[in-house]
């Protein structure tokens, strides 16, 4: 077991004493009708002092043991969970960069990513997506520049822009420098969460959204190289906020984090990222 939440964490204490209110009242309620003997009540007290400890125990391992965790934002349901995105149900949301580039030859896009397992696994005709991507009439409407210089396609599109294909959201994601390799500043990441919560808000129709940690495979953070997994988290929880979408039970927002992540996410802390919202 990683630790992730400290032994004192004010949470794990508030939690704590929560019980602990709830064991006192049980506790007077059995000394008032329950007689100890005066040779008992020493033991009796270290006895009891030992429960209490374990009980704060417990709070604190399963604090750490977490992995999952649902929030109330804007009357809607934020669910964050451990999984495999394209296992859950709802329109599943797919990073492309900013040229919605397909090609699959670990060099612009890795077979390892999402996004090459979506275009491997999920999609039956590459070139036939491309026309799709190319003719959509929104999608032209959003072209901000054209880099006929690039080997791969030439129109650049807005972040946070999304193209809805069959059960995906595809969103132009990640900016592309000449050696093509992805990059981001953080200003970019804001801009595109703000105009990705736009976008998702045109197409979703009602339907449960499930979206990955979106930036945790970037490596390239241009001018703010220690952002960490948590944090791009609590920017992603906090932009849904403030862009004041709502999702209408039974459908939802699901957070899904890859098992080789979640070590490094404190599911626990996010109670308090919502309180702080």
């Amino acid at each position: 077991m990683k630790i992730k939440v400290k032994f004192f964490d004010k949470d794990v204490i508030k939690d704590y004493l929560a019980k602990l209110s709830i064991i006192s009242m049980l506790l007077s309620f059995v000394l008032i009708t329950i007689d100890i003997p005066q040779k008992y009540k020493f033991y009796t007290g270290i006895g009891l002092f030992i429960f209490l400890v374990l009980i704060y125990f417990l709070v604190w391992f399963r604090a750490n043991l977490q992995n999952s965790n649902k929030l109330i934002i804007n009357n809607s349901i934020v669910e964050i969970k451990v999984g495999d995105l394209f296992q859950e149900s709802g329109l599943k949301v797919i990073a492309f960069n900013e040229y919605f580039d397909t090609v699959v030859d670990n060099v612009i896009i890795s077979e390892s990513t999402l996004n090459g397992k979506f275009l491997k696994n999920h999609v039956s005709n590459v070139g036939k997506l491309d026309t799709l991507i190319d003719t959509d009439n929104r999608l032209k409407d959003k072209i901000c520049d054209v880099n006929n210089n690039r080997s791969g396609k030439k129109n650049k599109y807005e972040l946070g822009l999304i193209y809805p294909y069959k059960d995906f959201l595809l969103t132009a994601f990640t900016r592309f420098d000449n050696n093509n390799r992805a990059f981001l500043e953080i200003n970019d990441y804001i801009n595109f969460l703000f105009n990705f919560w736009n976008e998702i808000d045109i197409v979703y129709a009602g339907r449960s959204v499930v979206i990955p940690l979106l930036g945790s495979g970037i490596t390239r953070f241009k001018e703010y190289n220690t952002i960490t997994e948590q944090e791009l988290l609590e920017l992603l929880i906090w932009s849904f906020k403030v862009s004041r979408i709502k999702f209408t039970y039974p459908s939802r927002v699901s957070i899904i984090i890859h098992e080789s992540k979640k070590d490094k996410i404190n599911f626990y802390k996010l109670r308090g990222v919502n309180n702080g919202l």
